[in-house]
């Protein structure tokens, strides 16, 4: 009833649109990311200044723009509010009206054209406050850094701190192009109308410098987004550098004489109808954690298409793959994507620094692309320096990027490098995961300017905190929150290094097997023995080779021995036990001594130390490569035995025969498969499930690590035949024994038999085990270097 009350009275003043949808699809409100006051920075995507992501001021990237420009929305008689509805009837108190009617007389008010803040809503309605802060994202007062700002526009937040921080980050860019437009100036340019080559066909969004148009470019008969902007700053030049899947694509750019005798800059780009995180990010906070999936995206970008007369694609396998998606599983998926984003632009010597939500934009099949470069820094171009046009939004800023805004601190905006834009992607995507940001800066607006910044950077010195981790939904994989808090660390060189290893990391994210591997959950056997390397192998080395060692003993006693006088058999018996004295210790001393680098290296990355690249490129190689270590020691040492038994044993008897020999032989055979193929599986498995997946959460895994995977997987299957050969070796050598000599073993080999068997059948099932692990393992590794 509220609502429709709400609409019908609005509609009579002629001001509404026929079609505003509320909650999550009409757009909604503009956070304090949005910019939504001209002036306080925090520029949308590809937008003005003052507006949303290459959208009005809340509705979304390339959403519409809703009614004619000016606080006046469109001239028609004076609206009555919502809250003098109220003071008229004492019976409706502000106190008693929903917060979603309140919300939704900002939607309307925001598609007629009217300019909104919404930190307005909260001081008219301050017992929904709560409700409200989530429905309009207006969580704090717009904390934006814009250093940007044509000469003579309206002073920044932080521009007004004090006069010793504006004069460090004086934007002289901007002195040097001659003058701005103002932004009445920009509001002339009307829709439906044309200028130079493109049709304006609908309004996008409008702020403080700029305006963003549905244009039709008619030369090329296409759509394209142009904003319409005083000639000043450097985005063109730095987008036209980035040519990337996950960039939004600048065509070109074309300069006017503009009214005034201002030059006008037209900057037309890829439309992408899907809209921006900002909208997503309302639909997550609308939505319970349980019901959030990837289904949760693409209801997003369905609703900003519809509001824009766009058609939903079929047939996308993109959509089909989003669609089966967990939401964390959802989040790892944009976030790597954007990751590789910041990568490419790194490479290019571009840092974006005023990464947010209102900033990426999304395509019909929900990809993400990075957008507004107009605060970024570009090494490549001559004449600009990472100062000229320093800003970015402050709720989203890393430590060091929150330093250089503060006139109490010596950092500067050269200091700064990607490890500032990958902390901003780890905060977004926070909020995406949870709905609301890792740090809670609300109070922080009652202070003065210093006092706030001051007050942001405590918190986010002091990390994450628990209320702030107990916000992660219940499926959040530990490997998720791992590489999230690690993109949040207060000190930059403990977050990741460049986004290309970001996104490997948030890649693994998304296959479960692996992130499992990687990062298993807090009770799992797998993490309890990663701290029990050196019992597991020797128990997985020694136990196969102790029976393998008890059968010989029994096969020779049983053909050989008893045969012998008795001084050779004591002799028989000295000779065993000064082998296999000597021998285990030899076999355990060389594998602790091979597995030295897996012993110290965990240990010290448990205890937070930190190793050169290569030392960890050995501890990985030698992870899996030990399995094979381990076969090679224990079949040595059984074919060195081959040899030392009837030497010895004719050296101190004389009795040794020709078929003596060919027993012992035959005997340590079916011994050494048993000391080969067993051990292999036990300790392969144990790397390749517990210990090689640690690895993987520190330095960069290259092509020495695919072919290791690959290489592996190949012995795996040949030594599974090898332990499938242990009973029919067995039976083959049975049956080259004399009639006579079958019933003194036969009770052995049905032993052995029956034993091997069973070991096969754990073999096969490691193996299969093992083969899964390894793709798993394979599909971390990037994919040009597989």
């Amino acid at each position: 009833m509220w609502y429709r009350w709400l609409r019908g009275s609005w509609r009579v003043a002629g001001e509404v649109p026929a079609k505003s949808v509320p909650g999550p699809e009409g757009g909604g409100a503009p956070g304090p990311e949005d910019g939504s006051a001209p002036g306080s920075g925090g520029s949308g995507a590809l937008g003005p200044g003052g507006g949303g992501a290459l959208g009005p001021g809340g509705g979304g990237a390339l959403g519409p723009g809703g009614g004619a420009p000016g606080p006046g929305g469109g001239g028609g008689p004076e609206r009555k509010r919502l809250r003098e509805y109220c003071s008229e009837f004492p019976e409706l108190g502000p106190g008693l009206v929903p917060a979603s009617l309140v919300y939704e007389e900002f939607v309307i008010r925001r598609h007629s054209g009217e300019q909104v803040d919404p930190r307005e809503c909260l001081r008219d309605y301050p017992e929904q406050a709560t409700q409200l802060r989530e429905l309009l994202n207006a969580d704090e007062e717009d904390r934006s850094t814009r250093r940007s700002a044509p000469p003579g526009s309206a002073p920044t937040w932080a521009s007004a701190t004090t006069r010793a921080a504006a004069d460090r980050f004086r934007p002289t860019a901007h002195r040097e192009n001659g003058g701005a437009l103002a932004a009445g100036e920009l509001s002339g340019i009307e829709i439906g109308g044309s200028i130079d080559d493109f049709d304006l066909l609908t309004d996008l969004g409008s702020g403080a410098f700029a305006r963003v148009f549905l244009a039709r470019q008619r030369t090329l008969q296409r759509l394209v987004a142009v904003k319409v902007s005083a000639d000043h700053g450097t985005e063109p030049q730095t987008l036209a550098q980035l040519d990337h899947d996950y960039i939004v694509r600048v065509f070109d750019q074309r300069v006017l004489d503009g009214p005034g005798g201002h030059p006008l800059r037209l900057l037309y780009m890829q439309f992408l109808p899907g809209g921006t995180l900002l909208g997503v990010l309302r639909w997550v906070r609308a939505t319970p954690s349980a019901q959030r999936d990837g289904r949760l995206l693409l209801d997003a970008v369905d609703a900003a298409m519809e509001e824009k007369g766009e058609i939903r694609p079929t047939d996308s396998s993109v959509r089909a793959e989003l669609a089966e998606l967990s939401w964390p599983e959802t989040v790892a998926w944009l976030g790597r994507r954007l990751a590789e984003a910041l990568a490419y632009a790194d490479a290019q010597g571009v840092l974006h620094r005023d990464i947010k939500p209102a900033n990426v934009l999304l395509t019909a099949e929900a990809v993400p692309k990075l957008a507004d470069f107009n605060i970024s820094f570009s090494r490549a171009l001559a004449g600009t320096g990472p100062v000229a046009y320093f800003g970015g939004s402050l709720s989203y800023m890393s430590p060091e990027q929150l330093e250089a805004c503060h006139p109490g601190y010596e950092r500067t905006a050269a200091d700064l490098d990607t490890r500032a834009d990958i902390y901003s992607l780890g905060v977004v995507l926070w909020e995406l995961l949870t709905g609301s940001r890792p740090f809670d800066d609300a109070t922080a607006a009652e202070r003065g300017d210093a006092t706030t910044l001051a007050a942001m950077l405590k918190r986010r010195r002091a990390g994450v905190d628990q209320a702030a981790l107990a916000e992660l939904p219940p499926d959040c994989p530990a490997a998720l929150r791992r590489v999230l808090l690690t993109c949040l660390a207060p000190q930059r060189d403990r977050r990741w290094a460049d986004g290309a290893e970001l996104a490997r990391q948030l890649e693994l994210c998304g296959d479960e097997r692996a992130r499992e591997l990687v990062d298993p959950r807090p009770d799992s056997w797998r993490l309890r023995l990663r701290s029990w390397l050196v019992p597991v192998v020797l128990l997985a080395v020694g136990v196969p080779n102790a029976a393998a060692s008890l059968f010989n003993i029994d096969h020779n006693r049983s053909l050989i021995v008893d045969r012998l006088s008795v001084p050779a058999q004591h002799s028989f018996l000295i000779i065993t036990s000064v082998v296999n004295g000597m021998f285990f210790p030899v076999g355990i001393a060389v594998l602790v001594y091979l597995s030295r680098c897996l012993i110290a290296v965990p240990y010290g990355l448990r205890r937070g130390r930190d190793y050169d690249p290569r030392v960890l490129a050995r501890a990985r190689s030698d992870a899996l490569l030990l399995g094979d270590r381990a076969v090679l020691v224990a079949f040595s040492l059984w074919g060195l035995a081959a040899v030392v038994f009837p030497v010895a044993l004719q050296v101190t008897t004389g009795e040794v025969t020709a078929v003596v020999v060919v027993h012992f032989l035959a005997s340590l055979l079916v011994c050494g498969a048993m000391a080969v193929a067993y051990p292999f599986f036990l300790v392969t498995f144990y790397m390749v499930r517990c210990v090689y997946p640690m690895f993987l959460r520190y330095g960069d895994i290259g092509p020495a690590d695919a072919r290791l995977l690959r290489r592996l997987d190949r012995r795996s299957t040949a030594l599974l035949a090898v332990a499938a050969s242990v009973p029919l070796l067995a039976v083959a050598a049975t049956t080259l024994l004399p009639p006579d000599d079958i019933p003194h073993v036969i009770v052995a080999v049905r032993v052995l038999c029956v034993g091997a068997t069973v070991a096969f059948v754990v073999a096969y099932i490691l193996f299969r085990a093992l083969e899964a692990d390894l793709h798993a393992l394979s599909r971390v590794i990037p994919r040009g270097i597989r």
